[in-house]
Protein backbone atom coordinates (compact mmCIF):
# COMPACT_ATOMS: atom_id res chain seq x y z
CA UNK A 1 0.00 0.00 0.00
CA UNK A 2 2.72 2.32 0.68
CA UNK A 3 4.50 2.04 -3.03
CA UNK A 4 0.85 2.86 -4.30
CA UNK A 5 0.44 5.69 -2.49
CA UNK A 6 4.13 7.17 -3.09
CA UNK A 7 3.61 5.92 -7.26
CA UNK A 8 0.19 8.11 -6.68
CA UNK A 9 1.87 11.32 -4.99
CA UNK A 10 3.97 11.34 -7.55
CA UNK A 11 1.91 11.02 -10.14
CA UNK A 12 -0.20 14.28 -8.40
CA UNK A 13 2.97 16.07 -8.65
CA UNK A 14 3.65 15.86 -12.35
CA UNK A 15 0.35 16.50 -13.44
CA UNK A 16 0.50 20.51 -12.50
CA UNK A 17 3.87 20.49 -15.27
CA UNK A 18 2.06 18.24 -17.80
CA UNK A 19 -1.51 20.09 -17.27
CA UNK A 20 0.23 23.33 -17.76
CA UNK A 21 2.87 23.19 -19.68
CA UNK A 22 3.47 20.06 -21.35
CA UNK A 23 0.28 19.62 -23.28
CA UNK A 24 -0.19 23.58 -23.67
CA UNK A 25 3.12 23.70 -25.29
CA UNK A 26 2.29 20.53 -27.89
CA UNK A 27 -1.08 21.76 -28.81
CA UNK A 28 0.02 25.54 -29.18
CA UNK A 29 3.10 24.19 -31.95
CA UNK A 30 0.38 22.47 -33.45
CA UNK A 31 -2.52 24.96 -33.69
CA UNK A 32 0.65 26.46 -35.47
CA UNK A 33 1.45 24.43 -37.98
CA UNK A 34 -2.37 24.41 -38.82
CA UNK A 35 -4.60 26.17 -40.90
CA UNK A 36 -7.52 27.20 -38.56
CA UNK A 37 -7.45 30.48 -36.60
CA UNK A 38 -9.79 29.31 -34.09
CA UNK A 39 -7.30 26.38 -32.39
CA UNK A 40 -4.43 29.57 -32.27
CA UNK A 41 -7.17 31.92 -31.00
CA UNK A 42 -7.81 28.78 -28.34
CA UNK A 43 -3.72 28.81 -26.97
CA UNK A 44 -3.12 32.40 -27.81
CA UNK A 45 -5.75 32.82 -25.25
CA UNK A 46 -4.49 30.45 -22.47
CA UNK A 47 -1.10 31.55 -22.42
CA UNK A 48 -2.53 34.89 -21.59
CA UNK A 49 -4.64 33.99 -18.45
CA UNK A 50 -2.06 31.16 -17.78
CA UNK A 51 0.37 34.11 -17.59
CA UNK A 52 -1.52 36.20 -15.31
CA UNK A 53 -2.77 33.41 -13.26
CA UNK A 54 0.92 32.89 -12.77
CA UNK A 55 1.75 35.86 -11.27
CA UNK A 56 -1.28 36.26 -9.68
CA UNK A 57 -0.40 32.90 -7.20
CA UNK A 58 3.38 34.27 -7.20
CA UNK A 59 2.06 37.48 -5.25
CA UNK A 60 -0.49 35.85 -3.11
CA UNK A 61 1.64 32.85 -2.56
CA UNK A 62 1.91 33.53 1.30
CA UNK A 63 -1.93 33.06 1.12
CA UNK A 64 -2.42 30.02 -0.81
CA UNK A 65 0.25 28.09 1.08
CA UNK A 66 -2.26 28.19 4.03
CA UNK A 67 -5.02 26.40 1.90
CA UNK A 68 -4.67 22.62 1.80
CA UNK A 69 -6.34 22.21 -1.57
CA UNK A 70 -4.83 24.93 -3.33
CA UNK A 71 -2.82 22.78 -5.97
CA UNK A 72 -5.76 20.71 -6.47
CA UNK A 73 -8.11 23.63 -7.20
CA UNK A 74 -5.16 25.02 -9.35
CA UNK A 75 -4.60 21.82 -11.44
CA UNK A 76 -8.23 21.29 -11.70
CA UNK A 77 -8.27 24.83 -12.95
CA UNK A 78 -5.51 24.30 -15.48
CA UNK A 79 -7.72 21.07 -16.94
CA UNK A 80 -10.64 23.65 -17.32
CA UNK A 81 -8.72 25.82 -19.20
CA UNK A 82 -6.37 23.42 -21.42
CA UNK A 83 -8.80 20.43 -22.49
CA UNK A 84 -10.64 21.01 -25.82
CA UNK A 85 -14.12 20.07 -24.44
CA UNK A 86 -14.31 23.02 -22.25
CA UNK A 87 -12.42 25.77 -23.98
CA UNK A 88 -12.14 27.22 -20.84
CA UNK A 89 -8.99 29.80 -21.80
CA UNK A 90 -11.61 31.12 -24.33
CA UNK A 91 -14.38 31.82 -22.30
CA UNK A 92 -12.33 33.35 -19.81
CA UNK A 93 -10.36 35.76 -22.39
CA UNK A 94 -13.73 36.31 -24.53
CA UNK A 95 -15.64 36.86 -21.38
CA UNK A 96 -13.41 39.06 -19.33
CA UNK A 97 -10.21 39.85 -20.53
CA UNK A 98 -11.03 41.02 -24.21
CA UNK A 99 -13.04 44.21 -23.31
CA UNK A 100 -10.25 45.48 -21.45
CA UNK A 101 -7.94 44.87 -24.37
CA UNK A 102 -9.18 46.25 -26.89
CA UNK A 103 -9.59 49.65 -25.06
CA UNK A 104 -5.69 49.81 -25.28
CA UNK A 105 -5.00 47.96 -28.51
CA UNK A 106 -7.30 49.34 -30.80
CA UNK A 107 -6.31 52.88 -29.78
CA UNK A 108 -2.75 51.91 -30.48
CA UNK A 109 -3.84 50.70 -33.47
CA UNK A 110 -6.07 53.48 -34.71
CA UNK A 111 -3.64 55.85 -34.82
CA UNK A 112 -1.16 53.51 -37.30
CA UNK A 113 -3.92 53.68 -39.37
CA UNK A 114 -5.09 57.10 -39.00
CA UNK A 115 -1.99 59.61 -39.98
CA UNK A 116 -3.21 63.23 -39.38
CA UNK A 117 -4.11 61.83 -35.66
CA UNK A 118 -0.66 60.47 -35.45
CA UNK A 119 0.74 63.54 -36.98
CA UNK A 120 -1.23 65.59 -34.09
CA UNK A 121 0.37 63.81 -31.55
CA UNK A 122 3.58 63.97 -33.49
CA UNK A 123 3.12 67.91 -33.46
CA UNK A 124 2.03 67.53 -29.49
CA UNK A 125 5.70 66.12 -28.64
CA UNK A 126 7.57 69.07 -30.70
CA UNK A 127 5.63 71.25 -28.89
CA UNK A 128 6.49 69.43 -25.34
CA UNK A 129 10.06 69.65 -26.59
CA UNK A 130 10.29 72.91 -27.45
CA UNK A 131 8.85 73.82 -23.94
CA UNK A 132 11.71 71.60 -22.22
CA UNK A 133 14.25 73.29 -24.39
CA UNK A 134 12.93 76.65 -23.50
CA UNK A 135 13.10 75.92 -19.13
CA UNK A 136 15.90 73.88 -19.52
CA UNK A 137 18.84 76.32 -18.46
CA UNK A 138 21.08 76.33 -21.39
CA UNK A 139 25.55 76.34 -21.31
CA UNK A 140 26.71 79.69 -21.98
CA UNK A 141 29.24 79.30 -25.39
CA UNK A 142 31.94 81.57 -24.05
CA UNK A 143 31.83 79.28 -20.80
CA UNK A 144 31.58 82.42 -18.91
CA UNK A 145 29.60 82.00 -16.02
CA UNK A 146 26.11 84.31 -15.70
CA UNK A 147 25.80 86.62 -12.96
Amino acid sequence: MGKLWTLISQLHSIAGPVVTLLYPLYASVVAIESQSKLDDEQWLAYWIIYSFLSLAEMVFQPVLAWIPIWYDVKLLTAAWLVLPQFEGASYLYERFVREHIRKYVTEREHLQYHPQQSKRSANENKTKKKFVEFVTPKKQEDHQEAY
